[in-house]
């Protein structure tokens, strides 16, 4: 393999896997660095696919030796996505071109010299790192910052910036075919934040054990001078703390924290709580996330923030003027008195929460909760139960077809996939209304032909869902 030991001379960057969120934020800064960037992907849809496009970075359908003839790269990054028997990236070996993955080119490129504040953690990832950029950027700090969605803030999801901090979202999923470990131990974290550990990613982690695991050596490998912030409200998380060697600050809900927040009003337009730090009231902060969650993320950046050299105010005026991120709690349109919103939902933690956050946002008012099995993990058997719990905050369920059902089949056997029906009857014995539909057209046709002024759609997949949302909408406008 020849492994990168310096990218002086590079000037034409190629990426397989394009289309992903932290690759396509590459692909960006790779370009406004000045580099030539191409990149192939397979059937790219929004917001990546609409993100490319407007940077007017060539985006090649599908995997073929030929992209790479055409183009001629000095460097190629391959995603986590492409395996070794990917057709570009086994053309990459035979025709002996300088290769690397994505976590090691944007630490070699832009983390190397700044502080590196790296966002873990199962759930919350994505709104957490957003948040903190936000927090540092509203505070005049000009962060740089790599993030998996789009901040409505930022309008991207990446930021070079001239500060020295750089925000970047942690993912504990592997890094390449040829380097099994999780991403955010590359990144080398001055400040980690460890937010919540849970089993998930079932198709490269066996079990939570494996999972925690790799939570340890990201803590392990935090420095004496640097700092840890742990959720120390879960018990997966508060267990790392015998491996670590930096400063370790908990935060949560329980007064035994060093930084815990009290006092939560939780109301429609947001979230109001007290915070304390080392026994001491703090600050009364606001922001507009809903659900006792983002008070947690909250309560979490804000302590980054203070450990960076943020004061209250500082850290107040960022939380309250955050605007969230696309495809979190995105409401994507509103017919007919219908609200439309759209989520990447799709672990059974995350969707009870988003729709505690939906029933906070929307008091009184009849949500429906779609769902999209997409990821090979959100199939599992093992989340059956996890997922009959969640949904009870819905009033209405409509789930739709499993995503990589042959796929899975063909790897783990149909006896290890979580049984649709099974769920659905058992909401229908708790009097939940539930149904399977496994075509997306008539998933928009139930609903736009049932659904009533007031109503709330809640769409949650990690992927696009057959473009669902948009065929609601069109659907209520026809009604």
């Amino acid at each position: 393999m020849p492994h990168i030991t310096s990218l002086t001379h590079v000037k034409k960057v190629y990426l397989i896997g394009i289309g992903g969120t932290a690759m396509a934020s590459l692909a960006g800064m790779l370009q406004q660095r000045g580099y030539e960037v191409a990149g192939s992907d397979e059937h790219v849809y929004p917001p990546m696919s609409t993100y490319l496009e407007q940077l007017r970075i060539s985006v090649l359908e599908g995997y073929t030796r030929d992209h790479l003839e055409a183009f001629r790269p000095d460097l190629v990054v391959i995603g986590n996505a492409a395996a070794k028997t990917n057709a570009e990236a086994a053309a990459t070996l035979e025709m002996d071109l300088p290769y690397t993955s994505m976590p090691e080119t944007i630490h070699e490129l832009f983390i190397r010299g700044k502080h590196s504040i790296v966002i873990t953690g199962t759930h919350g990832k994505t709104t957490t790192t957003s948040l903190m950029a936000w927090l540092l950027e509203s505070a005049g700090r000009d962060p740089s910052m790599v993030v998996g969605g789009i901040p409505v803030n930022f309008n991207a999801n990446f930021k070079l910036g001239d500060g020295e901090h750089f925000v970047i979202e942690g993912d504990e999923y592997n890094t390449s075919f040829f380097d099994k470990g999780p991403k955010f131990l590359h990144y080398h974290a001055n400040t980690l934040l460890v937010n919540n550990i849970e089993f998930d990613h079932a198709d490269i982690y066996p079990d939570l054990e494996s999972i925690i695991a790799a939570f340890r050596k990201a803590v392990e490998q935090v420095r004496p001078n640097d700092a840890i912030v742990a959720n120390g409200d879960d018990p997966h998380v508060a267990a790392l703390r015998e491996s670590a060697r930096g400063r370790w600050l908990t935060f949560g809900w329980d007064r035994a924290r060093d930084v815990f927040a009290t006092d939560p009003d939780l109301n429609p337009d947001g979230t109001t709580f007290t915070a304390w730090w080392e026994g001491h009231e703090w600050a009364r902060f606001r922001t507009p996330l809903s659900g006792r969650h983002n008070v947690l993320n909250a309560l979490a950046d804000a302590a980054i923030g203070r450990l960076v050299g943020l004061d209250a105010d500082e850290i107040q005026k960022g939380l309250e003027t955050f605007k969230g991120i696309k495809r979190r709690m995105e409401v994507r349109g509103v017919e007919r008195g219908v609200t439309v919103i759209d989520d990447f939902a799709h672990h059974p933690t995350a969707i009870a929460t988003t729709l505690d956050g939906a029933r906070k946002r929307y008091p009184g008012q009849r949500i429906w909760a779609l769902f999209e099995p997409r990821s090979i993990s959100s199939s599992r058997k093992e989340f059956e139960e996890g997922y009959l719990e969640a949904f009870r905050g819905a009033d209405r369920v409509i789930i739709g077809p499993i995503f990589h059902r042959e796929r899975y089949e063909t790897r783990y056997g149909l006896e290890h996939m979580m049984s649709v029906p099974a769920i659905v009857d058992d909401f229908k014995r708790h009097a939940i209304q539930a149904e399977q539909i496994d075509d997306f057209d008539a998933i928009a046709e139930c609903v736009g032909r049932q659904a009533k002024d007031g109503d709330v759609i809640l769409v949650m997949s990690s992927g696009a869902f057959g473009g669902v949302h948009e065929k609601i909408l069109s659907r209520l406008r026809a009604e």
